[in-house]
This record gives C-alpha cells, sequence and structure tokens, in this order.
C-alpha cells in the first residue's frame, strides 16, 4: 500500500506556496497571475514538483518560469518555516498545460457543435 504522507505533505506546501502568491510575498515582476494546479512530493518528501498553469503568451510563459525558478530558493525557506519537515525539499516549479489542452477540447467541440447544428 502506498503511503498518503507525500500526499499530505504536498497539500501543505500549496497551500504555503499560494499564501505566499497571494499575500505578495513574491516581489519578481516576471511571475504574473498564476494557478498553482498541484505539488508531487518524492515518497522521500526531498523533492516538490509545483505545478502552476496560467494565460498569456509563450513569452509571459517563460518570463514567468524564469522568475519562478529565480524564487525557488526564498520559496523554499518559506516552505521549511511553514511546513514542518526534518529535510528541506528541493521545490521545482513546472508549466501544467492540463488547462490549456482542456481550452483547446472545448473550442473544438464547439466548432463541431456548431457546424454539426447540435
Amino acid at each position: 500500500m502506498a503511503s498518503v504522507r507525500p500526499d499530505r505533505v504536498g497539500a501543505e506546501i500549496q497551500a504555503a506556496i499560494a499564501d505566499l502568491l497571494i499575500r505578495g510575498a513574491i516581489h519578481d515582476p516576471r511571475i504574473g497571475f498564476i494557478t498553482l494546479t498541484g505539488v508531487k512530493v518524492s515518497p522521500d518528501l526531498s523533492v516538490a514538483q509545483v505545478y502552476y498553469s496560467m494565460i498569456g503568451t509563450d513569452e509571459q510563459k517563460a518570463e514567468t518560469q524564469a522568475g519562478l525558478t529565480a524564487a525557488k530558493g526564498f520559496v523554499r525557506r518559506e516552505v521549511t518555516k511553514r511546513v514542518k519537515l526534518r529535510i528541506s525539499p528541493e521545490v521545482f516549479f513546472t508549466f501544467d498545460p492540463s488547462l490549456d489542452e482542456g481550452d483547446k477540447i472545448e473550442r473544438l467541440l464547439k466548432e463541431v457543435r456548431n457546424k454539426e447544428g447540435w
């Protein structure tokens, strides 16, 4: 049976990072409006992969990724303060394209409905 602890820790890390974003604690102007879609933590709790989504051009997405990468040390320190763990997890940010893909599928279905007269 798989342990649920990484999932619980991931939820706590996601809440801590969301709080940082809401409060404006990350002062990098490259980071636009993003939505945290999930956090996957390794079984040994040493790595946290943070997934985010945003609406914007590819250039804006690249700038946001650069800003998040630059802020990962600060985020790691803040997560360590807020989530009590023996090991401070290494934080990595990854763009989650699932919302864009869902939007694309929705547009295609709408186009088919309009064309077929559903």
